[in-house]
C-alpha cells in the first residue's frame, strides 16, 4: 500500500508539473512561433482554446471519475496530454497548432483535477495540508521553469521541443500511475452526454466573451441560453453530469461561490504587478518576477497546517480570515502609486499568498470532506472550474481597465480599484458560510 501511494504521488505530481508549466510555457515561446508558422491574427488563439478546452473538461473529468474511478479518467487524459503534445510538436501551420492546442487542453482538463482528488482519497484532513502545499510548490516551480525551459529550447533546439519534452514526462507519469491499486469503489452509472454537451456549449461561448472583440452579446446569449438548458435537463437526469444536489449544502455552495468571486477579483493580480514594476517603476523584468515568490511563501506557509486548522476551528473562520487578507491586499493595491516600489509589492504578495493559500487549501478539503464519498471527484473538480472561471475571467476584466485610462498608472489604479471592491464582496459572502467543523464531517 505505501509503495503504491509513493507512485501514485509520484504521478500526480508530475502530472500537475507538466500541465502548469505548459500553460505558461508559450508565454515567452509564442512570438517565434507565429513568426515561424504565420497567422498573427490568431495569435491569442493559442492560448485561448487550451483555457477553454482545460476548464470545461476538468468537472466533466471529477464527475466521470466518481462514476468510474479515478485511475481509469486519469490515464486517459494523460495519454490524451501526450497525444496532444506530439501533435502541437508537428504542426505546419496556426490553424494546425490552435487545433492541437484544444486537445493537450482536453488532456489538461482530464489531468488537473486529480492531484487534489486522488490525494484526497489517499490521505486524512490532518495530512492534507502538506499535500496542498506540494502541489502549491509544483505551481511555483513551474512559474520559474516555464521562461527558462523556453528560452533554453529556443536557443538550443527549436520550440517544438517545449511539447515534444512532455512525452517523456507523460510517459512516466503514465506507468507510475499503473501499479496503482484504487481503493476508491467507483458508482457505474450511464454517462449523461448531452448534459455534458450542453455544459460544454454554455461555457465555451461564455469563455469566448473573453478572448473575442466581436460578437460579445450574442456569444453571451448563447452561453446563457445553454446554461438555462442545462439546468433543467440535468435536473431530470438520473446521474446528471453535475448534481446539483451537492449545492443543497450550504457551505459548500458559498465555498464554491466564495471561492469564484474572490479568483474574480484578485487573483489576477500577478498578471499585471510585474506590468507595474516595469513600466512605471523601471525595475528590472528579473527583480518583477521575484516579487511574484511573495505568494508562494504566503501560499506554503499557511498551506502546511490548515488541515490542522480546519480540526481546530471549521472552515467558516478559516475562509474569513482568508478573506480578510485578500481585503486588506486589496487595500493596499488601491493605494499603490508610482513611488512604491518591489519591497511595497513584495508584501502585497505575500499578504495574498496567504489569503489564496487559506481559501484554495481550506475550499478543497471542504469540498472533499463535505459531501458523499462518490460525489468527492464532482465537487472538488467543481470547486476548481469556479476559480478557473473567476481567474479567466477576472484577468480579462483588468486587462480591459488597464487600457482604459488615460495614463499607464491610470489604467492600473482603475483594474486594482475594481479588485479591491470584488474582494469587499469576496468577504462578504464569507460570512455566509456554515461553521460546519470537519471533524463531524469526515467519513
Amino acid at each position: 500500500m505505501k509503495n503504491n501511494r509513493i507512485l501514485v504521488m509520484v504521478s500526480i505530481v508530475l502530472a500537475m508539473l507538466v500541465a502548469s508549466i505548459d500553460s505558461t510555457i508559450m508565454n515567452t515561446t509564442m512570438p517565434i512561433i507565429a513568426d515561424e508558422l504565420g497567422r498573427l491574427d490568431l495569435y491569442a488563439w493559442s492560448f485561448a482554446t487550451y483555457m477553454i478546452a482545460s476548464t470545461i473538461l476538468s468537472p466533466v473529468a471529477g464527475r466521470l471519475s466518481d462514476l468510474f474511478g479515478r485511475k481509469k479518467i486519469f490515464g486517459f487524459g494523460i495519454i490524451l496530454f501526450l497525444f496532444g503534445s506530439l501533435l502541437c510538436g508537428i504542426a505546419t501551420d496556426m490553424i494546425q497548432l490552435i487545433i492541437f492546442r484544444s486537445i493537450q487542453g482536453m488532456g489538461a482538463g482530464f489531468m488537473m483535477p486529480f492531484p487534489a482528488i486522488i490525494a484526497g482519497d489517499l490521505f486524512p484532513v490532518e495530512k492534507r495540508g502538506k499535500i496542498q502545499a506540494l502541489f502549491t510548490a509544483m505551481w511555483g516551480l513551474s512559474a520559474i521553469l516555464a521562461p527558462l525551459l523556453g528560452s533554453l529550447f529556443v536557443e538550443l533546439l527549436s520550440w517544438r521541443w517545449i511539447f515534444y519534452i512532455n512525452i517523456p514526462v507523460c510517459f512516466l507519469c503514465f506507468m507510475t500511475l499503473l501499479p496503482y491499486k484504487e481503493e476508491y469503489e467507483p458508482k457505474k452509472a450511464n454517462i449523461d452526454y448531452i448534459g455534458a454537451t450542453l455544459f460544454a456549449a454554455s461555457i465555451t461561448f461564455l469563455l469566448l466573451i473573453t478572448v473575442v472583440d466581436k460578437n460579445i452579446i450574442l456569444f453571451s446569449i448563447l452561453g446563457a441560453a445553454f446554461l438555462v438548458i442545462f439546468y433543467f435537463f440535468e435536473k431530470r437526469h438520473p446521474s446528471p453530469i453535475v448534481p446539483f444536489s451537492i449545492f443543497k449544502n450550504k457551505t459548500i455552495a458559498w465555498i464554491f461561490v466564495n471561492s469564484f468571486i474572490g479568483t474574480l477579483a484578485l487573483f489576477g493580480t500577478s498578471s499585471y504587478i510585474p506590468y507595474f514594476l516595469q513600466k512605471v517603476t523601471g525595475l528590472s523584468l528579473f527583480l518583477s518576477g521575484v516579487s511574484l515568490l511573495g505568494v508562494a511563501i504566503g501560499w506554503m506557509a499557511v498551506s502546511v497546517p490548515a488541515g490542522k486548522w480546519i480540526l481546530k476551528y471549521g472552515y467558516r473562520i478559516l475562509l474569513i480570515i482568508g478573506n480578510t487578507l485578500l481585503f486588506i491586499s486589496g487595500i493596499m493595491l488601491v493605494l499603490l502609486n508610482e513611488t512604491h516600489g518591489f519591497w511595497y509589492t513584495f508584501i502585497i504578495m505575500i499578504i495574498q499568498g496567504l489569503a489564496f493559500g487559506l481559501l484554495s487549501t481550506v475550499g478543497v478539503i471542504g469540498a472533499q470532506q463535505l459531501v458523499g464519498k462518490h460525489e468527492k471527484g464532482i465537487s472538488t473538480s467543481f470547486l476548481m472550474f469556479c476559480r478557473n472561471m473567476g481567474t479567466a475571467i477576472g484577468v480579462t476584466i483588468m486587462g480591459t481597465l488597464l487600457t482604459s485610462g488615460s495614463s499607464i498608472m491610470d489604467g492600473i489604479h482603475h483594474l486594482f480599484l475594481y479588485g479591491f471592491i470584488a474582494s469587499v464582496f469576496a468577504f462578504i459572502s464569507a460570512f455566509f458560510i456554515q461553521n460546519e467543523k470537519s471533524a463531524a464531517q469526515v467519513k
